[in-house]
């Protein structure tokens, strides 16, 4: 039979339980209460916020490496823009949700770790009615950053075509928490046995990885970007082009497969590996099978920004 326990024992036993991953979790906050907390296995959202049982809400991801935030900003004002467009009301001001993250960052008291903000339609109900939650949530979770080998990036890494096509405009725009797609993307590539996946919209064109950026550089050096109809518009993506745009053209504009095999360079951006080459796709060799001199550059001038632009806390 199974118990029927109090308020107190519940929290008890919650606390007494091990955790998946507790040790990756440095710090989080839950707007509701309106504290920080460092003990993640208090770390629990209702099981009827929307932005559990529907998808209905949005997320944002920043790093900090030596105690800077990058492009901070620039992820706030992503997140304000898809709130409007799914018509959510933040808990709280953005410029409050921003004072929030530095003192989620402070608490957290590491040096590098990644920052993720959730903002959901909020608690009340499990039908799809929006009109069940009065108030929309937000939580923050500070969170191990995973460094990668340097080889990583000297080595270059593998990718395929997926399966599993390009999520439609109207979504592919905003980021959401319903990631679904880019989950079964990613299951795909292990299943296979590649390093990432890239997704081809309704035309047969390049979209996007599972939640990176791609790019090519065309056998006149030019970088060329997919036109981003059916992609997310990433900050890294559009960081790195304002960083290059004095060194090199560039481009948007659709991408067939065939373009990706006679490219002098494919290059993989996202706020979790900055910029990294794609030497083999499809298990063909792209170009010399080494990493090329501009995914290189983007890479060195995104940490270059990271020490010179980061916010520090």
């Amino acid at each position: 039979m199974t118990t029927i326990a109090s308020s107190r024992e519940y929290v008890d036993r919650l606390l007494e339980m091990p955790r998946p991953g507790e040790e990756n979790i440095f710090a989080f906050y839950d707007h509701r209460l309106g504290m920080i907390c460092k003990d993640p296995r208090v770390m629990v959202i209702p099981l009827d916020d929307h932005l559990i049982h529907r998808g209905d809400g949005v997320f944002e991801t920043v790093k900090f490496i030596r105690r800077k935030i990058y492009q901070l900003d620039s992820h706030l004002e992503r997140m304000e823009k898809n709130c409007r467009t799914i018509f959510i009301d933040p808990p709280a001001p953005f410029a409050r949700i921003r004072e929030l993250v530095l003192e989620i960052a402070k608490a957290a008291d590491r040096d590098d770790g990644y920052l993720s903000l959730f903002i959901g339609r909020g608690p009340g109900g499990f039908s799809i009615d929006f009109r069940e939650c009065p108030r929309s949530s937000l939580y923050i979770v500070a969170r191990k950053y995973h460094h990668h080998p340097d080889n990583f990036w000297e080595k270059g890494v593998s990718a395929f075509k997926s399966e599993k096509p390009a999520k439609q405009s109207y979504m592919a725009k905003i980021k959401s928490v319903n990631y679904l797609p880019n989950v079964l993307m990613k299951k795909e590539a292990v299943d296979k046995g590649y390093d990432f996946a890239l997704c081809f919209d309704e035309n047969d064109c390049l979209a996007e990885g599972c939640i990176e950026n791609v790019i090519i550089v065309n056998d006149q050096g030019k970088i060329v970007i997919p036109d981003l109809s059916n992609a997310l518009s990433g900050t890294t993506l559009m960081r790195a082009l304002d960083l290059i745009k004095n060194e090199t053209s560039f481009v948007f504009r659709s991408i067939r497969e065939s373009e990706i095999y006679e490219a002098r360079e494919v290059i993989l951006l996202g706020t979790t590996l900055d910029a990294v080459s794609v030497v083999r796709y499809n298990g063909k060799p792209i170009h010399d099978v080494r990493p090329g001199p501009v995914s290189k550059r983007l890479r060195q001038l995104i940490l270059e920004d990271i020490e010179k632009n980061g916010l520090e806390f």
